[in-house]
């Protein structure tokens, strides 16, 4: 028989579907019902084998099987497993009301599968029905699934039940929750509850903090996760960069300048190769452009040490050829502030490599111009002969111009 694991790897549906039906080990189902949520795409056999788990003899299955439900955002399917009508309007608050309804339930699971459901439909006028069944709800699992849900609904005026959520007598699971959706309500509420906690003495509640402390679009948390750039954590500085370079991203293009001086001043007082490695974990692997930009225009502005200087400049060097302009001139005027002889070897292989693309050339070129000396000099002079891309040469031409007086 193949392993859950293999099934995991596989993704075989009809296997899955077989163990949660028919498996006798209640471990064995609620894995199985797990393994379904997690994957990309279900079919609609695996739908109704979930929707069916919902009435399994055994809570956790249950459990499993609507968290799975709701990570696939069928709501159709959960309303049939509540024994729900489905409006034929389809319109969200004609479906919010059955499971605000249902949140009194006397089944603690179905009591999660309205949460759950509530916070995918994200109904304004769910957030007080559901603050007030938090205040009222002893089940810790359920309790978690509320708060998830009151932050989905994205109203800050109930923002109050979630930071008293925070406190360190409730359960890991429920704090946790709360810390990640006070960054989605925003406010002075949100913003109070979290800074309460930004030095908590869980790892995972301050790294949660210090996430949701970045999706605010003012300057407000920015002394905070400054302050987390020390904490014992790698994960935590980490996700302190992070969040700063999001609140960059956030705030009004006319105090963004302002304000990412004043980070980077700070960052680099510091002096943590840490901190290098985190932007350039950001600039590597970061999935929206801004977040690049920032850590790129950053970098060069952070760095001490031979071997973050090394780590930096490899990383600015590689995205000076990137589609992106702006992220190709932030990454040439970062290489110019760290100007030294590191910097001049790096970009000369730029040009003398053919792996390097011609526009990566190019800026390599204008940056020479900045920071090289006598050998960039007859090395751009060689270029300008041989090259027939005319933005290169332009750019070759005008470092060489500035280089007149380098040594």
């Amino acid at each position: 028989m193949t392993s859950l694991y293999g099934l995991e790897r596989t993704g075989d549906v009809g296997k899955l579907v077989e163990l949660l039906r028919n498996s006798k080990k209640d471990t064995v189902r609620r894995r199985a019902a797990e393994i379904l949520g997690n994957l990309d795409d279900l079919d609609s056999e695996g739908i109704d084998a979930l929707v069916e788990a919902m009435d399994d003899e055994e809570a956790t299955v249950r459990a499993a099987a609507i968290d799975a439900l709701t990570q696939h955002e069928a709501i159709e399917a959960l309303m049939r497993g509540l024994g729900e009508s489905v409006p034929e309007t389809g319109a969200t608050w004609a479906q919010a009301e059955a499971f605000v309804a249902n949140l009194d339930a006397d089944t603690a699971e179905l009591r999660m599968a309205a949460a759950n459901v509530l916070g995918l439909l994200g109904v304004e006028d769910t957030a007080e029905p559901l603050a007030h069944r938090l205040q009222n709800e002893p089940h810790p699992k359920v309790r978690a699934r509320i708060v998830r849900a009151i932050g989905r609904v994205e109203e800050p005026s109930v923002a109050g039940v979630l930071v008293e959520c925070l406190s360190p007598e409730e359960p890991l699971q429920v704090r946790q929750e709360a810390a990640e959706a006070l960054g989605w309500l925003n406010g002075s509420t949100a913003l109070r509850g979290l800074l309460q906690v930004v030095d908590d003495g869980h790892e995972q509640i301050r790294r949660t903090a210090v996430s949701s402390l970045g999706q605010f679009e003012n300057e407000k948390p920015v002394d905070a996760l400054v302050e987390r750039l020390n904490d014992e954590s790698d994960l935590v500085r980490r996700t302190a960069v992070f969040s700063l370079i999001e609140i960059l991203s956030n705030v009004s293009p006319d105090r963004s300048h302002e304000l990412r001086e004043m980070i980077v001043d700070r960052m680099a007082a510091r002096s943590d190769p840490a901190l290098v490695e985190s932007l350039v974990a950001i600039i590597e692997e970061g999935s929206q452009i801004h977040q690049r930009r920032n850590a790129v225009w950053m970098l060069g502005r952070v760095v001490d040490g031979h071997a973050s200087k090394r780590k930096a400049v490899e990383a600015l060097r590689d995205v000076l050829g990137e589609d992106d302009e702006l992220l190709s001139q932030f990454a040439a005027t970062g290489l110019a502030e760290i100007d030294d002889r590191l910097v001049e070897n790096y970009l000369l292989e730029v040009i003398d490599k053919d792996e390097y693309s011609e526009d990566a050339v190019a800026m390599a070129a204008f940056t020479l111009g900045k920071v090289g000396g006598r050998r960039s000099r007859k090395r751009l002079e060689k270029l300008v002969d041989e090259t027939d891309n005319e933005d290169v040469r332009r750019r070759a031409f005008s470092a060489i111009s500035k280089l007149g007086g380098h040594t």
